[in-house]
């Protein structure tokens, strides 16, 4: 059965590619087993998309070695 985690005290880390500007930047949260919650920082209360895990760090390693054009 799939549940979606209580995101309310979820600990969310800017993405460390932000430029440190205010725009264009996501945060994720670690410490869910099975999913990687993902948010927009200009809009923390807004709606956060969920990935597997197995997805993110796909998408993850693809970003570091800069296949993704």
């Amino acid at each position: 059965m799939n549940t979606i985690p209580d995101l309310v005290d979820a600990v969310w880390h800017k993405s460390s590619y932000s430029d440190g500007g205010a725009d264009n930047c996501i945060e994720v949260a670690d410490s869910f087993p099975g999913a990687v919650p993902v948010r927009d920082s200009k809009s923390p209360g807004g709606p956060v998309l969920l990935f597997p895990d197995g997805a993110w760090s796909a998408f993850i390693g693809g970003v570091k070695s800069d296949g993704l054009r």
